[in-house]
This record gives C-alpha cells, structure tokens and sequence, in this order.
C-alpha cells in the first residue's frame, strides 16, 4: 500500500506505537491502582475491625465485674432469703444502679428461676414473676457460678448479652447489656460490622437486617457476600467474649470506587504525555543550546551588574551606619549636656550642703586640737568619729553628683523606684527643702529595669521642673504615685502649681520649646527619649485639678524587651 521507507509509512509506524504505548499505560495503571487500593482498603479493613473489637471489649468489661460484686450483696442475699420488704428496697437500688452504670437491666433469680427483684419492677416490661430457669446464663450460673449469654429478650423481645454469677444462698444476680449504641456507632462509621458467637450466628451488627443470620464470614468469603449482597473487603479479629469474632467488611466496588477508570485515563494521559515531551525534547534540544550560551552571556553580564549594586548598597549601608552612630553621640550629648546644666543649677544648693559638714569638721579639728593637749583621749575620739560621720555625707553627696555627671552606658539593670528618687532628691535637696513632697510607699519594694543614671536623670528633670513651677506657691507640693497597669510600672509625678498652658501643652515635646526664662526647652525631650530607649515612655496628663502632672511608664524588674 505504501512504498518502503516513505514518510507516510514512517507517521503510521508512529501513530501505531502511540496507540499502543497509550493502551497499554492505561492498562498497567489500572491494575496497579486496583491492586495498591484493595491493599490499602484490607489494611483499613483490619485496623478498623480491631478499633471496633477493643470498643466492644471496654464495654464488656464495664460490666464484668458487676454480677459478682451485687452476688455479695447484703440486701441480695436478703432478698433472696424473702427477708421483709428487701425485694421492694432492691428494687430501687437496681433500678438506681441501672441507671447509674447505663445496664439494660439488672435482676435477682431465685433458686428456682423466678424473678424476684429486677430495676425494671415499676415499668410495663417488669420482669418480677418471670421464670428464666430455661435461659443458658441461668444454668451456668448454677452450675458454676457465672455464667454469659447473647439472646434476645422474652419480655422486651430485645436482644442483648446477659452476664450472670450465683449467690451463697442459691440466687442468680443477671445484668443485661444492650448493644444500639454501639451499633448506631458502627453504622456512622460506614462499612458493615457484625459480631459472630461460637456457631457463626450474627450477634452484634450495625445493620438489624443480619442479626442472628448465619455466615462463616471470617473463613468463606463466599458466605460473607452472599450474606451482605457482592463482593466485600473484610477483615475478622477475636473478641475476648466466649470465643466472639469481629467482622468489618466493605464492598468492593465501593472500595476501589472510581479508582479503577481514573487511573487508566491517568496512565494513558501520562503515556501521552510522555510522548509528547519526547518529542518536544528532541525538537528543542537545539534550541536549549543556543539558549545555554545566551544565558552564559547574560548571567555574565548580571554578575558584574550586581556586584556592582552590592558595592554600592553597602556604601549606602556604611554610611547609613555612620550617620545612625552621629545621631546616637548627638543624642547623647545632648542629653549629657542636659545633666550638666541641671548640675550647674544645683550647684548653690550643694555647696550650701557641704558648707555646713565643712565648717563643723573644722570645728571638731580645733576641738580635737585642744582635747589632744589637755589628754583627754576620748573626747578625741568621739571628735574622729564625727569628723568621719561628716566625710561620710559629703562624700555621699558628690559621689552621687559624679555618677549623675557621667555618660550613659546603655546597661540595663534592676534598680529599685526609691534608690532612683532617693539619688535625685539628693542632688535636688536645696531646691526641694520649701516643697512638701509626698512618696507613694509601694516605691519602697517597686523595682524596675532601667539604668540607674538615665532614671534619676528623668526624674531629676520631673521634680526640678515642679519645683520651678512652685517657687511663688504657697503649701508647695509634689506626689508621687504609682500603679502596675497593662503589665508595666506606671510613675505619676504631680504638683499643685500654675500648670501648663495650652500653647505649651501643644508643643510640650517640641525640642527648644520653654516658658521658662534661660531653659532650652530640652529636658522633657530628653526625658522621655531615655524612657522610651528603656522600653517605656513619659507623657503629659491632666491631674483632674490645678497644677501639672506626668506619667512615666518603666519596665518591671527581670523583663527583657
């Protein structure tokens, strides 16, 4: 039909293969796909047959015990004796224990297998008068003590596992589980599951159609699809209950689902696909190597790009940092500046502070002059120790100004609200002496993390400005309170001056803004910028009344921003 080695029969050589590799892809994933599904479904089957025959075996042993425990019973044995009104007490506790415990129900057979006590005594399926000496878990009971049955109910005409143990006196104490729960459970949980008894009888099933049907599900697979209607998936395990088998079964079809088809499209689609990328491999490989040296030359060309935009962001970054390390020393200057000229404010009222130590440690000197000629060595003595009580305090006081003087370390610390106020009323003394000044006396066991300069610098700013603020007020006063709020200290620093005018408040952390004569309008800038490098911040609030107020907000002791 075609001449040999033509074109056309080269394209039908191709179309052929196609087809072929097609089919046969689509085939493969099929039966891989059905394979690989009925494993994972059998393996699903066994892991769900056993998680359902533990469930069956915890709710069986809830109940194991409770025959034998109520066969020892005082006011069983009493009922089972006839003593005067224990049958009607019985009654109730069975009824109540019934209930309690969630038992179908609970009963007393007499020797002769009469009912004579039962939790359901009040109820239109009473079991009182009942004979059940004819029922297995009777017998067993009788002969050996316990005694189990799976039957369905006389009376109810429900079925359900009896549990049974004799008494002393020759009474059978019965407790019935009913199994709808759990079946309804089951059936939730998809599939069928049924439990088999010894003889292969359905017992326990989540469809009621099976129950007390005969299947050897476990062994003939046959059986168990004629029984639930076409092939099936399943999986038995034994149940510790008088020789029990759990069955879990899917049908297959429902199993496989549309596995079967959709992994034979997806076959012969990759097989296609496969096919067409070959193809489209070999028209391209050319191509990928022109395109190879193309990208060479680029990636090239790229590289210089780049190294040479590096070079230039991290100029732009050194100089960046540069810049950030000049703002930092000119913040910090400025605020070294600040403590210097609070300390040149305060220098009139430390001098007058060491002034008078001064002036007595001379006086003792010349005292101690004298007593030394007269002999009197202990007057002497008593002189060194208070010339030292003097140094003590003037050293107390400059050591106190050097610190406040020298630059911030940016070490953070533990430092307690009262040492901080205790460092700047010392270095504010003179000028605080005319103002009353009230300290909260939770700061006494408040500690904060701050560094202990930059916090006296805040408040030697704080209370230095109140006091300028009261110099021409009468009963001149300052308080200081405090408050945890949101997780944070909060510092209140108030006074009963003019307060602040509205222009002011408006720009009251302005840099230069004062109303103050000869201030630079720097210190509450600085204040609150050290505040807010400590993790907190200082702020301006109204006082509900006359004066002016502040809130700086600190860091509890131990935290790490």
């Amino acid at each position: 039909m075609f001449e040999r080695d033509s074109p056309l029969r080269y394209a039908w050589r191709w179309i052929v293969a196609v087809v072929v590799s097609v089919a046969a892809a689509g085939w493969l994933a099929g039966l891989a796909a059905a394979q690989f599904t009925q494993d994972a479904a059998a393996s699903r089957m066994a892991t769900e047959a056993q998680l359902r025959a533990s469930l069956l075996e915890s709710e069986v042993a809830r109940y194991r015990l409770l025959p034998t425990l109520l066969a020892n019973d005082v006011d069983v044995l009493r009922s089972v004796d006839d003593a005067p009104g224990a049958r009607e007490t019985l009654d109730a506790q069975f009824a109540q224990l019934a209930d309690a415990t969630g038992a179908a129900a609970i009963f007393l057979l007499a020797p002769n297998g009469d009912t004579i006590s039962a939790s359901n005594a009040n109820t239109p399926m009473s079991f009182l008068g009942q004979n059940f000496a004819f029922r297995e878990y009777y017998r067993e009971a009788r002969r050996g003590g316990t005694g189990i049955d799976y039957a369905r109910g006389t009376v109810s005409g429900r079925p359900g596992l009896f549990l049974s143990r004799g008494t002393a006196n020759g009474g059978v104490v019965v407790v019935k589980l009913e199994f709808d729960e759990l079946e309804a459970q089951w059936a939730r949980g998809g599939g069928a599951t049924m439990v088999e008894g010894q003889n292969g009888t359905v017992l326990i099933t989540s469809d009621p159609a099976l129950r007390f049907r005969s299947s050897d599900a476990g062994s003939e697979e046959g059986d168990l699809s004629a029984l639930l209607g076409g092939a099936q998936i399943a999986a038995a395990v034994p149940i510790a209950v008088e020789g029990w088998k759990l069955v879990h079964a899917e049908p297959r079809a429902v199993a496989l689902g549309g596995v079967v088809p959709i992994a034979r499209l997806a076959g012969a689609l990759a097989a296609l696909a496969v096919l067409a990328l070959t193809w489209i491999v070999l028209a391209r490989r050319r191509r990928r190597v022109d395109m190879e040296r193309a990208r060479i030359a680029r990636t090239a060309e790229l590289e210089s790009e780049v190294e040479a935009r590096t070079r230039a962001l991290r100029l732009e970054m050194d100089e960046r940092a540069a810049s950030e390390e000049r703002a930092a020393a000119l913040r910090e200057g400025l605020r070294q500046a600040n403590r210097l000229a609070t300390l040149g404010q305060v220098t009139a009222g430390v001098a007058h502070e060491t002034a008078q130590p001064v002036a007595a440690i001379r006086t003792y000197a010349a005292n101690g002059v004298t007593l030394s000629e007269r002999g009197d060595s202990a007057g002497v003595s008593e002189n060194f120790v208070a010339i030292s009580r003097l140094a003590d305090r003037i050293g107390k006081i400059t050591a106190e100004l050097r610190n406040f003087s020298r630059k911030r370390t940016d070490k953070l610390e533990d430092v307690r609200l009262s040492d901080a106020m205790a460092g700047a009323q010392l270095i504010l003394k003179e000028r605080l002496r005319p103002i009353e000044l009230h300290l909260a006396p939770e700061m006494e066991t408040l500690t904060v993390r701050a560094g202990r300069v930059q916090l006296e610098q805040i408040l030697v700013n704080l209370l230095q400005n109140s006091a300028e603020a009261l110099v021409d007020v009468p009963d001149a006063k300052v308080m200081v309170s405090v408050r945890n709020e949101s997780g944070m200290i909060v510092l209140n620093v108030a006074d009963n001056g003019p307060g602040l005018s509205k222009a002011m408040m408006s720009r009251l952390f302005t840099p230069f803004s004062t109303e103050r004569e000869g201030g630079l309008g720097l210190g509450l800038v600085i204040a609150r910028d050290i505040a807010r490098d400590m993790g907190g911040d200082l702020r301006h609030v109204a006082n509900g009344g006359k004066g002016a107020a502040f809130e700086l907000t600190l860091r509890p002791a131990g935290e790490v921003p």
